[in-house]
């Protein structure tokens, strides 16, 4: 890692990533906050606004995908698209300044800003590669996990706060200034970019998820963060009303025992490496598979006092961000390892379609089975079914992988 860090191309690459993700967590506390308390949004129209920024992930990802992998300017479309957010996003406290903000162009907003970050997520993925050599792909996510961690940590107290002390719409311009901080960052990277071949852009589509379909690497860790996401979400849905109407744990000491456990992230991110370099890349990703659901099962298990309900609350919710973490990097970068150059971008939407596509599905099937066998048999269901992930990467080549996977050649037609 500090070997990485002295490379000043891929230190304000880290930068530029690290400042813009503590602004994203300001943002997911502020935009709900101002649509509740200045619009006046509800239960039914809170659940639209929430849709509105996810939408573009399920409709988008691919195409954005197969059209960045034919663009030779990966870092230029990441900071349009940071200059784009922050556009965006200043227009709403200006729009709440002169009274005419409503909730049609909050969630107008949110799906553009959606947008703007498919376009900006599916371009990191080549732009990593371009930066960062094969045998530093585990320390390399490591740093930009770490970040991701320190972010849960720091930007929903900084985002609760400002929006305290400056209002909600205010503190979005806190986030308008990290995504202009973050381009400001990417200028300064310079780094050859190879593009891919000129090409129908609907044939780079097929081709993407024809690659993924053939590659036994690629469709297993697919497969089993897909299923992991579908029990998760049905976890997600119910996890707070189960806490707080059954185990009668108050939102302040909740809110207070996740943003404590939280730190386990960082422990994940630092523990990710060594697990890595010892255990095998293989193992580490079987490890974060397991580790990041099965704490999890706590929650559904524990009864009793409420000093014992909190510990298990804790350690639940610790463990599981220590396994996420170990999950993400060593995912992330057998992903990458295994992935031509050429179609990161592609291959990187069609899993973000996936995995984002599940999400809600899970989240539905997690309402309808809570209402009809009860929360707590649910949870139970969904901890339990999360581990199901594992048997994917369990019986596949991974299983007995100690390096990155060699880079896969796509099959030619």
């Amino acid at each position: 890692m500090t070997s990485l860090l002295r490379e000043a191309a891929f230190r304000r690459y880290w930068t530029a990533q690290t400042v813009s993700l503590i602004g994203d967590q300001v943002t997911l506390i502020a935009v709900p906050l101002l649509a509740v308390l200045a619009v006046g949004a509800g239960p039914a129209q809170m659940g639209y606004l929430t849709a509105a920024g996810l939408l573009p992930n399920l409709f988008l990802s691919l195409p954005a995908g197969a059209w960045v992998d034919r663009r030779p300017d990966k870092r230029q479309i990441m900071i349009v698209a940071d200059l784009g957010r922050a556009f965006l996003l200043l227009t709403v406290p200006v729009l709440w300044w002169v009274d005419a903000l409503t909730l049609p162009i909050l969630a107008f907003v949110a799906f553009l800003a959606g947008a703007l970050t498919v376009l900006f997520e599916v371009a990191q993925a080549s732009l990593f590669a371009a930066l960062v050599r094969r045998p530093d792909y585990v320390a390399a996510n490591s740093l930009l996990n770490g970040s991701r961690a320190a972010s849960y940590i720091a930007g929903p107290s900084a985002g609760g706060l400002l929006v305290q002390w400056l209002t909600a719409p205010v503190a979005l311009l806190a986030d308008v200034l990290t995504y202009l901080a973050s381009a400001a960052f990417l200028r300064g990277v310079r780094v050859p970019e190879t593009p891919a071949e000129p090409g129908d852009q609907v044939k780079t589509m097929t081709a993407g998820v024809r690659f993924v379909a053939r590659s036994a690497v690629l469709r297993a860790t697919l497969l089993g963060a897909t299923t992991l996401n579908l029990f998760n979400y049905m976890f997600a849905a119910l996890f707070i009303l189960y806490v707080t109407t059954e185990l009668h744990v108050p939102p302040g000491v909740l809110g207070l025992v996740i943003g404590l456990a939280a730190f386990g992230g960082l422990l994940g991110a630092m523990l990710a490496g060594p697990l890595s370099h010892r255990a095998g890349i293989g193992r580490a990703v079987i490890v974060g598979f397991v580790l990041f659901p099965a704490p999890l099962i706590l929650v559904p298990w524990v009864e009793g006092p409420a000093p014992l309900i909190l510990a298990a609350l804790f350690t639940a919710e610790f463990l599981g961000a220590v396994g996420v973490m170990i999950l993400d990097i060593a995912v992330g970068s057998v992903q990458t390892a295994a992935t031509p150059p050429s179609m990161l971008a592609v291959v990187s939407g069609f899993e973000r379609t996936v995995n984002y596509g599940i999400r809600p599905i899970g989240a539905l099937l997690g309402g309808a089975l809570g209402a009809a066998i009860g929360v707590r048999p649910s949870l139970w269901i969904a901890t339990v079914g999360a581990l199901l992930g594992t048997l994917w990467v369990w019986f596949s080549p991974l299983r007995t992988m100690r390096d990155l996977p060699a880079v896969e050649v796509p099959a030619v037609r």
